[in-house]
């Protein structure tokens, strides 16, 4: 594959992002070029995917752009800011009379800057808990497998005390899930996290909980013998105070918590500052607990039950149409993180109808989009390509067992246009197979994966569903293809020069194994990062007089990446950013860093050491490069409380204190403290390893690289 030179690349990225008088501003991290642009409709995304030195691209809100490039990205900034086109550093011009009166337009018409705060509000209130309820659906899941094949009554009024606690396991994350969010919209909202949460359990404790339907002096409970509902009411301070069971309602939290942010930074700006961290609580509590109570849960309740109501019209009364829109709807909406609302609501659902009627055509996209992925992996397999290979396999595993979209979205579908619309036909399948079928509903909330399947009811018309929607997707995409014929032929030609090109391995020498006896891998990794072949590479350390063995490398255990912070290791696919979430920069670790001493995870060479100090990239003497990334986002941080020690072009050893960073500081400034380690070169590996789940100090090997 012809690799463009720097400059080259550099004009072919000013080109796709609509020209340096498109570029309000433009920095850098370790891995990304950010753009803020004047206009994002001007971004030609595809082309940009399409040039070889991209990884991947990102479109935010905004009109913010972020392009991946992975180790080599600090070139490409300087390359970019010396185009002659780029003199005066992407600083904003000033604008001229035509854009001051465009954008008087825009202020008036909104611009929607408020609507993507509020998704994002929600996004990030709900996006950190995908774990747990993921692991409680996956729970409601076995149990009612086991409904299914006739073993356990998952359903009846008098299970036994083991099953009673099994309940316990999933309905505990459904129940809190008011608190939970509570948590996360205040810490969105950067205010003190467990405030908002302690609000929000407040009413959800036995004695709150306890009054409904009680004898409580000053409670009065009134029967609706039409609807068979009852309400109580609790008289406090003299006031009527309507009781409800808040477990489960996410609507609540969501409107409390956006009151108490302005009464939180309200209270900071009127107490001493020595002061607040005593009265600033007590007051918030005193003054929220209250409006909780008494006004902002009964309209929450009122708000979903209200939504929920009108939806369960809308299937009711034109089932097809609902059916259709649901499915036809997240592939757009979840791209953009704005799909926390129909979740909400389909909790919303179970908590008020006991059922939910959104999951089951919800489930038809899932499918739709997993197809999809399984026909990229198809093609990848039939015409050998083994980036695209990896990249399937891992998407299609996380979705069909996982029931999670965003790795086959961000690693594969957005790269390539021609998915979507096929995508969306598979989409469309399912949804009027549900539609005429009648619908398909279920009583628990469940990530659409195989492993889900027994949760919804019929279940046979949703098997019917999602695997027409899976095969229709797979089968146009894998016909189709997912490359034009031009591209095919071309990326086909570049496969086979590349398989025909000598083959000549070469391996480290013996006597440069470290101490520790890991093995090294094979020099042609570093041929890679060099552009040059391995026979160039193994022809050259011969001239300088080292020898270099002629076959492959040498067997051994393989190469072990240690962990550069103490800390609990998580998977990529745990991690907030998408981008490292889907592999795009190489498989690996996160590590949720118990204390702040970053240290160097292999012997190697600093190749990249970012000025902001968050991020490190250590070539092996053998070519495995490997990025270290403290936090997410922590480039806007400009370097405050990242004390860095090291400098580029400098040799560590395993070890090696690479920076001390203030945890305190990166999780006060809002962002993600999760340390992640990833091999660049992840394609030319055989396997990269992670050793997930487990509780490490520093230097414990979590990573293991094989060629």
């Amino acid at each position: 594959m012809n690799t463009p030179t720097p400059g080259a690349l550099a004009e072919k990225i000013l080109s796709g992002v609509g020209g340096s008088e498109n570029i309000e501003s433009l920095t850098h991290c370790a891995t990304r070029l950010r753009f803020q642009l004047r206009d994002g409709e001007k971004v030609d995304q595809a082309a940009l995917d399409a040039l070889d030195g991209v990884m991947g691209t990102v479109p935010q809100s905004g009109d913010r752009f972020q392009i991946v490039i992975g180790g080599a990205v600090a070139g490409v900034y300087s390359d970019l800011m010396n185009l002659p086109s780029m003199t005066g550093g992407a600083t904003p011009r000033p604008p001229s009379d035509a854009e001051v009166k465009a954008e008087i337009r825009a202020k008036g018409r909104g611009r929607f800057a408020w609507l993507d705060n509020f998704f994002e509000y929600l996004s990030d209130s709900f996006r950190p808990l995908l774990g747990v309820l993921l692991g409680a659906s996956l729970i409601i899941a076995i149990a009612s497998m086991l409904d299914a094949f006739g073993l356990v009554d998952f359903r009846s009024a008098d299970k036994s005390a083991t099953w009673v606690f099994v309940d316990s396991m999933w309905r505990s994350v459904l129940y809190f899930l008011p608190i939970m969010v509570a948590y996360n919209a205040a810490k969105k909202l950067k205010i003190d996290p467990w405030v908002g949460a302690t609000v929000m359990a407040a009413v959800m404790t036995p004695n709150f909980t306890g009054m409904i339907g009680s004898k409580t002096p000053g409670v009065t409970t009134t029967t609706n013998t039409t609807l068979g509902t009852s309400e109580s009411v609790a008289h406090v301070f003299g006031l009527p105070m309507q009781l409800n069971d808040y477990g489960g309602q996410v609507f609540v939290p969501l409107l409390m918590v956006a009151l108490l942010a302005l009464v939180y930074k309200g209270l900071k700006r009127i107490f001493p500052e020595n002061v607040q961290m005593v009265f600033v609580p007590f007051f918030s509590m005193l003054i929220m607990i209250p409006l909780t109570a008494f006004l902002i849960g009964p309209m929450g309740v009122w708000a979903g039950n209200g939504l929920g109501t009108g939806l369960s019209w809308l299937n009711g009364n034109a089932p097809i149409v609902f059916a259709i829109v649901i499915p036809m709807l997240y592939p757009f909406l979840v791209p953009l993180g704005l799909h926390w609302p129909l979740n909400a609501l389909m909790l919303v659902n179970i908590n008020t109808l006991g059922y939910d009627f959104i999951q089951g055509p919800m489930g038809t996209w899932n499918f739709a989009c997993f197809g999809a992925t399984a026909g990229v992996l198809l093609l990848s397999v039939r015409h050998r390509e083994k980036d695209m290979r990896q990249t399937a396999t891992g998407a299609l595993a996380a979705g069909l067992l996982g029931g999670i979209s965003e790795p086959s979205l961000y690693g594969i579908h957005l790269r390539f246009k021609r998915i979507y619309p096929r995508m969306l036909v598979g989409c469309l399948v399912g949804g009027v197979i549900i539609g005429v079928l009648g619908g398909v509903n279920t009583k628990a909330f469940a990530f659409t994966s195989l492993l889900t399947i027994p949760v919804f009811d019929p279940m046979i018309k949703y098997i019917i569903a999602i695997s027409a929607a899976f095969f229709t997707s797979m089968a146009l995409v894998y016909f189709a293809d997912y490359r034009t014929k031009e591209e095919r032929a071309q990326v086909n030609a570049e496969r086979d020069a590349a398989e025909a090109a000598p083959g000549d391995k070469a391996v480290v020498p013996a006597q440069t194994v470290a101490a520790d006896d890991r093995e090294l891998v094979a020099v042609g990794a570093a041929a890679a990062a060099t552009g040059a072949s391995a026979g160039t590479v193994a022809k050259a350390a011969t001239a300088a007089g080292t020898p270099v063995a002629d076959e492959a490398p040498v067997a051994g255990k393989g190469l072990e990446l240690t962990a550069p912070v103490a800390g609990r290791v998580v998977g990529l696919g745990e991690v907030e950013d998408p981008v490292f979430a889907s592999r795009a920069l190489g498989e690996g670790v996160g590590i949720e860093p118990a204390d702040g001493r970053v240290v160097a995870p292999v012997d190697g060479e600093l190749i990249t050491v970012a000025d902001t100090g968050h991020a490190f990239g250590i070539r092996t003497a053998n070519g495995v490069e490997v990025l270290i990334h403290v936090g997410i986002d922590t480039v806007k941080m400009q370097g405050k409380g990242f004390d860095v020690r090291v400098a580029a072009g400098q040799k560590v050893s395993a070890g090696d204190l690479l920076a001390e960073v203030d945890l305190a500081a990166v999780r006060a400034a809002g962002h993600p403290a999760v340390t992640l380690m990833t091999v660049l070169n992840t394609a030319d590996m055989t396997s990269v390893e992670p050793h997930t789940g487990q509780d490490v100090t520093a230097g414990t090997p979590v990573v293991t690289v094989r060629r």
